[in-house]
């Protein structure tokens, strides 16, 4: 359940904030008639999401034993990847993401064509619904119960949609920024366990000869059986008798990604530094 309401949570409140920014500029410009528009592209990127992680879970149960445990395994792994790569594209997006959207609500309305703010609503949350849906998916195959999980995924969103109701009737207050900072770093944590736990199917598929050995073994501490030791499993990847492959790739991830993202602002301003440097080089 914490697995899946981490993760709805976040996307769900890019998922607000895009809608938020699109409905509050069309308040703005005098033009909310148009906001059925923006729902129906809503509406269908949610259902489009929606298909692809019920097929995704369909095409799982067709599968048997390792061909089973290799399409999860390459899923984690996919949507590790997905997830890195979003993380950094929001991170790097952010600053102009509301005059981007604003200026294509711009355009649409000059031109008089309905269809493209659908479009453009539709486009924007679908890059954010299909990455859950990935995501909700490889997170699916290690937790408890199937009702747990769905009840987490709602309330997720639930509290993402309230969040995007509070800040369209104009709470600035929000820290916001924060949130997407702190939620990105649990994200990764989850990322990290999420690359242990797809060596692991991998292996079991024998796509991968050996983990390595097993530095230790924390089994009568903390069993995997145990509710504890179960929900640790699904929300960061935790492993009693963890191989030294699962341990130097969770860490190696952790660090590097975490470190990068922390420190993205610096290399920014590193990058610019860099150029004006370079450009005034050349200039001699």
């Amino acid at each position: 359940m914490t697995f899946s309401l981490l993760v709805t949570v976040r996307e769900g409140l890019e998922m607000a904030l895009i809608v938020t920014i699109l409905l509050g500029y069309l308040r703005t410009v005098n033009h909310k008639e148009h906001f059925r528009q923006i729902w129906y592209g809503v509406l269908a990127a949610a259902g489009l999401s929606v298909l692809v992680g019920a097929g995704l879970k369909l095409a799982s149960h067709e599968l048997d034993g390792r061909l089973r445990e290799g399409f999860e395994g390459f899923a984690m792994l996919f949507a590790v990847g997905v997830l890195t790569w979003m993380l950094f594209w929001m991170k790097r997006q952010s600053s102009g993401i509301s005059r981007d959207l604003r200026e294509k609500v711009d355009t649409a309305l000059s031109t008089g064509s309905v269809t493209a703010l659908t479009v453009l609503a539709f486009t924007a949350v679908a890059r954010e619904g299909l990455e859950t849906a990935l995501f909700l998916f490889a997170g699916s195959t290690s937790h408890g119960s199937d009702m747990e999980f769905v009840a987490g995924g709602l309330i997720g969103f639930g509290i993402a949609a309230a969040v995007g109701v509070t800040l369209y009737y104009g709470a600035r207050g929000l820290p916001i920024k924060h949130f997407f900072n702190l939620s990105a770093v649990l994200l990764m944590i989850l990322a990290a366990g999420m690359l242990t736990r797809s060596l692991t199917e991998l292996y079991e598929a024998t796509l991968i000869p050996n983990l390595g050995h097993r530095p230790w073994d924390m089994d009568n501490l903390l069993p995997m059986t145990s509710s504890l030791g179960k929900f640790l499993h699904a929300l960061v990847g935790y492993d009693s008798a963890p191989a030294i492959s699962q341990i130097v790739l969770y860490w190696g991830y952790l660090s590097v990604v975490v470190a990068i993202y922390l420190a993205w602002p610096y290399l920014g301003g590193l990058k610019r530094s860099a150029t004006t440097v370079f450009t005034q080089i050349l200039k001699l």
